[in-house]
């Protein structure tokens, strides 16, 4: 593994990127990594953008701050945060999962300002990164029972794609911990989702129950 393994979490408000943050930083300790977490979120309740940088290392405490061009992972919850993230901090080996549904902001919906084509947005990311997988988790959290577990089907996806090193059942045994219990049922379900989709994109078995 590369070390330290940068990854990035980003969206918009309201689409829970903290949580998330929290979910990868936990299972990662928990796997004996020595993590780092920095998050951005001060416009995170007008809908602005949310970004985590969640720094894996064996050896070292890094800071919190992911520099320029050294993201070596992506989470993305809406395209053109992916695609921001992936300019100001991809390189060309880096990896990304993205949910291609786009969150308008308020001046796209008042009329303001345009936003890029979604499908543009993905063929960017294609030409930026080594790897790009493309997970319709707002439709998948809808499948599980409510499109608000998206999230969690993009935490699902990470662990599918095998591009980070904490087994599926580390990631489950902190959700458990940190999502309510009578929430607990449909996150599993989201998680499983993600999970299967991932794999089966990658061509990898995809397992009924983990």
């Amino acid at each position: 593994m590369k070390d330290p393994l940068n990854i990035v979490v980003t969206g918009v408000g309201g689409q829970g990127n903290i949580m998330v943050s929290e979910i990868l930083a936990k299972a990662s300790a928990a796997e004996g990594f020595i993590v780092t977490v920095g998050e951005s979120y001060g416009l995170a309740q007008r809908g602005g953008a949310v970004s985590s940088h969640i720094r894996l290392s064996r050896e070292f405490q890094y800071g919190p701050v992911i520099p320029a061009g050294h993201a070596d992972i992506i989470v993305g919850f809406e395209p053109l945060e992916a695609a921001r993230a992936a300019t100001a901090l991809g390189h060309t080996e880096v990896k990304v999962i993205v949910n291609p549904r786009p969150v308008y902001p308020v001046g796209v919906l008042m009329g303001k300002h345009a936003y890029p084509d979604p499908d543009d947005l993905i063929t960017d990311l294609k030409e930026m990164s080594a790897e790009v997988l493309t997970i319709e988790s707002t439709a998948l959290a809808a499948q599980a029972g409510d499109p608000v577990v998206q999230n969690i089907v993009m935490v699902g996806a990470l662990a599918g794609s095998g591009f980070l090193p904490v087994p599926p059942e580390t990631f489950i045994s902190v959700i458990n911990s940190v999502v309510p219990e009578k929430a607990l049922e449909i996150n599993e379900r989201a998680f499983q989702l993600g999970f299967s989709a991932a794999r089966g994109i990658k061509g990898l078995t995809t397992l009924d129950t983990l």
